[in-house]
């Protein structure tokens, strides 16, 4: 089972993406992840457990997914 949370913005969606996880967590998935695009690569994080693992690892490898 997934869950799917999407965002087009021209500001930063990463935090978006992230609330939208957290609001889906109580499913019980086991991972989580996210695609960004920024300047016109897909950049890919993805984490297993908690979607607080995902964020740890965005605040280390920060990018802010925006397209304008």
């Amino acid at each position: 089972m997934c869950g799917i949370v999407g965002a087009v913005a021209a500001r930063p969606v990463a935090e978006i993406l992230l609330e939208g996880l957290r609001r889906l967590e109580y499913r019980g998935y086991d991972s989580a992840g996210m695609a960004l695009i920024a300047d016109k690569d897909i950049h890919r994080l993805r984490r297993a457990g908690k979607v607080s693992a995902l964020a740890d690892a965005l605040s280390t490898e920060p990018c802010a997914g925006t397209l304008e």
